[in-house]
């Protein structure tokens, strides 16, 4: 923590005791006035997601009605859903930061930036275009869905930036193929965000499409996408340390893992006005990388997100991210990047079906031989694998889904 950031903290902390809201309840009987050193800042209790369920609707909410301009939710997928109001510096910054980030992939305003994540409540798509307009790069505002819609559009109007999860990334690659009009893109550069993707996955939408990928991090309880990105060097994202204060910890015991082991990152934001977050644990799991990057940002950065907390199975008594198929995959030859994992319990046992795409027919066998003896050598339990064709697995137009659990 350098002295900018605390600075920002206690500034935010003083403010918040006074604002009758969830901070104030949170913090009742916490003096944050004796708060001197970032130790005595990192003895404040966490924010998590549930806290912020509870503040449903507008609990979070740290200014007057008056000041709030827009607001912004997540899915509700698994419970209430969490409501972000924003005032209009807000969105100003939001905008500013997401400019930084199509600048670190060398965008400029000659770009055609074409948008395909979704509007509306949800955080990403509003982003992805406010960035662009800031930066003064033309906007190709799609949306999800509609492939046939899309690349017709990326055709006539010559977009040069993708904007999309790596799933539907993915499904327009495959259908660009397919059409054989790879010819009539222009496409030069994507930006991929919203859902982790392995090394495999990543080459093949390259190659298919011809474009250099970056990777953009945010989550909807902090502004939305943007808070960190990947520059041309692909060695982790920079991340924005005069708008945040991140922390690693072991999401067990809460306490920081040593610098550059990996662990979940938890994110206090110091310029936001509508709903500040202090001490917020994203679930997510990734490392702070140590040294500067070559590419001259002096901004600091943390690795390629490796999966969340909550993602993990326990299958056979072993614990299994989504990240140790992808890389379990990429070792094997003949295994394309897509895949699902079936987990059933029968007679007593735990199954771990893992089906995955191939291209190479003939050694389907051999192939599925390979990834069970890389699967017991590198993640250290025995799984039923299924080799399929290319394209069988199912394509989303958003986050695509891996593991299936229907043991409970």
């Amino acid at each position: 923590m350098n002295q900018t950031q605390f600075d920002a903290i206690k500034k935010m902390l003083v403010k918040l005791s006074r604002v009758d809201g969830f901070y104030k309840k949170k913090f009742a009987g916490i003096n944050l006035t004796a708060i001197q050193s970032q130790e005595d800042f990192e003895k404040l209790p966490f924010t998590d997601k549930g806290d912020l369920r509870e503040a449903y609707p507008l609990g979070l909410q740290a200014v007057p009605d008056s000041e709030i301009v827009r607001i912004h939710s997540s899915s509700g997928t698994t419970g209430t859903p969490v409501i972000i109001p924003y005032t209009k510096k807000d969105v100003a910054d939001w905008a500013e930061i997401f400019k930084r980030c199509y600048e670190t992939a060398g965008l400029t305003n000659l770009d055609r930036v074409h948008i395909t994540p979704g509007y509306g409540l949800w955080t990403a798509g509003i982003g992805f275009q406010t960035g662009a307009e800031l930066l003064g790069a033309m906007v190709i505002p799609m949306g999800p869905g509609n492939t046939d819609k899309q690349i017709q559009m990326m055709k006539d109007l010559k977009s040069t930036v993708l904007c999309a999860t790596s799933s539907y990334a993915l499904l327009l690659a495959e259908e660009i193929t397919k059409r054989k009009v790879k010819d009539k893109i222009h496409l030069t550069k994507g930006i991929i965000g919203s859902e982790r993707w392995g090394e495999k996955m990543r080459r093949r939408i390259a190659n298919e499409l011809g474009v250099q990928l970056y990777d953009i991090y945010g989550l909807t309880e902090i502004y939305g996408p943007g808070i960190a990105m990947s520059c041309d060097q692909e060695c982790g994202m920079h991340y924005w340390d005069d708008y945040f204060y991140f922390e690693i910890i072991n999401h067990n015991t809460g306490e920081p893992v040593p610098f550059g082991e990996i662990g979940e990152l938890v994110i206090t934001t110091l310029r936001k006005e509508g709903a500040p977050l202090i001490r917020y644990r994203t679930h997510d799991l990734t490392r702070f990388i140590p040294g500067e990057c070559a590419c001259g940002l002096k901004y600091p950065r943390i690795d390629t997100l490796i999966g969340r907390t909550d993602d993990m199975v326990k299958v056979k008594g072993t614990n299994i991210f989504p990240a140790q198929i992808d890389e379990m995959l990429r070792e094997v030859e003949g295994a394309s990047s897509e895949y699902q994992v079936i987990i059933d319990h029968l007679n007593g046992k735990d199954i771990m079906t893992v089906f995955f795409e191939t291209e190479n027919e003939a050694d389907k066998r051999v192939i599925e031989q390979n990834v069970k003896q890389h699967c017991k050598a590198k993640i250290g339990i025995t799984i039923v694998p299924k080799a399929v064709a290319i394209g069988e697995l199912p394509r989303s137009e958003k986050k695509s889904t891996r593991i299936f659990d229907n043991r409970y």
